[in-house]
Order: structure tokens, then sequence, then C-alpha cells
């Protein structure tokens, strides 16, 4: 398919902020790409267009049964001067695993990692260029037929809209405060933890806002069934290097399969790091950071990155991380991930993808 391309009239108007001013997810660029969706025509008229409003039906499915997928990756500028992207065809398989469990219309990945690229390319200059920024890129998919009733759509549609974005936390690399909730819960066997679907993320709001009600900045999820074994971490992975082994739950339909997580584990295995991904309890980790066994905590993301962790608080214990410091394997793991996306290190794995 050839990607139809309506240039904005008013390029340059809309305000670029400066890279000191840069939040997340506070600015969007001046275009967007779409792609529509039917049983009878499948994915057709692929088009860029300058950003702005998506009319929807009142009755548009996604708004009543939550037929929606998205991911989320970054553009970054190269030591270089050229434009990199990072490891994009997992977000886009991702996309697609997560699609298929909510029922959705599948993409090639190919089209859209081309539509990913000339997008990027028509809005290179909102990039920024600072140390810890880059263009942060959403693609979305949604049910857009209007029709009352639980069944999955005959109607989608696909976008991509893109916004240039500093640290996720306002902390940046320091260490982060985690509150562990024996209440509430992200995901349970059977359901859709798994899938990076708009439902996982409205049910953790409240529990995320108690958390930062009492000074927290985010939650730390335990199972389901026994409030007992560690899953996520807010919106991300998470990690513990406990003694000479470094470990995060495996994955078992619950957990978000990260990009960053995966990353992470294949530079410690590349390293000769002892690594485990396996069940660990709470208490496990309780144990380990009164006994000092549990020599770093940190959290893996497309936003972040790497996110140490310098506190816990578990049922009213407050718990202190390698004395509330960032640890060296975080900061070497931050440093190693990062230099390979700007181009600063070298890429023995083959993630960087240049696109400029």
């Amino acid at each position: 398919m050839k990607i139809r391309v309506n240039k904005s009239t008013k390029i340059g108007q809309k305000d670029r902020p400066k890279d000191s001013e840069l939040g997340f997810g506070q600015y969007t660029t001046e275009h967007m790409f779409l792609m529509d969706f039917t049983r009878e025509k499948g994915w057709h008229d692929p088009r860029i267009e300058p950003y702005g409003d998506l009319s929807l039906d009142p009755a548009a499915m996604v708004l009543h049964y939550s037929q929606e997928v998205f991911e989320g990756l970054k553009a970054y500028h190269l030591q270089d001067g050229g434009i990199g992207l990072f490891r994009p065809d997992k977000n886009i398989e991702r996309m697609n695993t997560s699609a298929r469990r909510m029922v959705m219309p599948e993409m090639d990945a190919a089209f859209v990692l081309q539509a990913l690229k000339e997008l990027v390319l028509l809005e290179r200059e909102w990039i920024p260029k600072s140390e810890g920024t880059s263009l942060y890129i959403r693609p979305t998919m949604i049910a857009n037929e209007p029709a009352l009733g639980v069944r999955p759509a005959d109607q989608y549609l696909f976008y991509i809209i893109l916004g240039p974005v500093g640290a996720y936390y306002p902390e940046g690399f320091n260490p982060t405060k985690i509150f562990v909730s024996d209440e509430y819960v992200r995901a349970a066997k059977g359901g859709a933890g798994e899938a990076k679907t708009s439902g996982n993320y409205g049910a953790t709001l409240l529990a995320s806002k108690q958390a930062v009600e009492q000074g927290y900045t985010q939650v730390l999820w335990l199972d389901a069934k026994e409030r007992k074994y560690v899953e996520e971490v807010g919106t991300s992975n998470i990690f513990f290097l406990i003694d000479n082994e470094l470990v995060t739950p495996p994955l078992g339909g619950t957990i978000l399969p990260g990009v960053t997580r995966d990353s992470v584990l294949q530079i410690a295995r590349h390293w000769g790091l002892n690594v485990s991904e396996r069940l660990i309890t709470i208490q496990e980790v309780a144990d380990g950071a009164q006994s000092g066994s549990l020599k770093e905590m940190f959290a893996t993301g497309t936003a972040a990155v790497i996110s140490p962790v310098g506190e816990i608080c578990y049922q009213e214990n407050v718990l202190q991380i390698a004395g509330g410091q960032t640890g060296d394997l975080s900061r070497r793991l931050y440093d190693e991930i990062t230099g390979i996306q700007y181009g600063r290190k070298e890429d023995p794995f083959g993630w960087r993808l240049r696109i400029d």
C-alpha cells in the first residue's frame, strides 16, 4: 500500500518546547499516521495527516468494550547525527500479540515499520537532542465501529502519534519509593495482563493514586490469588539483585513481556551474570532488604529505561534498598542500553535501527 501524505499548512506554527521543559506525554507533533480496517476491505487507506481530533460515534465499541491496544517506543538522535529506533520489531510483534488477545486484526509488521519511519522522518525536527530526551512513539488501535452488543468489532482505526519527551519520573534516574499493594491487583491468571490494552491501566489508577498520596512513586503488584508473589511495578517490569543472582518474575500470562525487560536479560547473560526468571515472594524481598542480601532493585520499561528503587513500603514496614542509593548494576545497565539507543556504544545484538 502507498502511504498518502497530506502535510499540514501550519508547519512551524505549533510551539516546540525547549528540551529543559520536557516532561513525559505533554506535547505532540504536527502530524499523525492513520489507517482503517473493515472486514470487507481489510487494512486500507494508509495516510499521514495533520495532527487533529478523532471523530467517534458515541456508540463506538472501544468506548463500551475496551477493544484497544497500544505500544510505546522511541526515536533518538544518534551521536553521529543520524536518527535511530530501538528494537521496533519487538514492539510491533507485541502489538500484534495484544491484538490477538483482544480479538482485533493483526497488521503487516513490515508495513507498520515503514509507516512509523515515514512519520518520524517527517517530524524529525521535533526529536530533542539533549541527554535523556527522545521522541516518544505511540501506535494505537481502537474499535471504532458504532454498535452496542458485546462482540468483536468489524471496524478499526490504527493511528500513530508522536511527542518529544524527557524523563518519565520527576526523580529522573534517582531511586524511587515504591508502595506494595496487597489489597488491589493488576492482573489474574486467564485475564489480559500480558496484553498492552487500556483496561489493564485503568484498573491500576486507584491503587496508584493512594500510593502517590502517601508519598510513593508507584505500586508493586502481587499475584491475584495468594497476594504473595511479585509481578510488576507500576507500568514496568521489576528486577532484584539478590547476592549474585539477578531475578525477575517469569512471564506467565499476567506480566507484560517488556522489550526493555528482554534487553536487560540478554545483556546480563551476555555479561556472564547469574540470571533467573523465577517466582519471587514479597517476603523474600522484605527479608533480603532487612538482611542486606537484596543488593539492588530496579524497574525496566521504555519510558524510564532503568528506574532504581531505593525504598519499599510493605504492610506499613518501610525498607531501604541499597541504602536508598542507585546501585552499580542499575547504573551499568542504564548506561549500556542508552548507549546503544543513542549510538554511543557498540550494538552487539543488532537492536539499533538507523532510519536516516
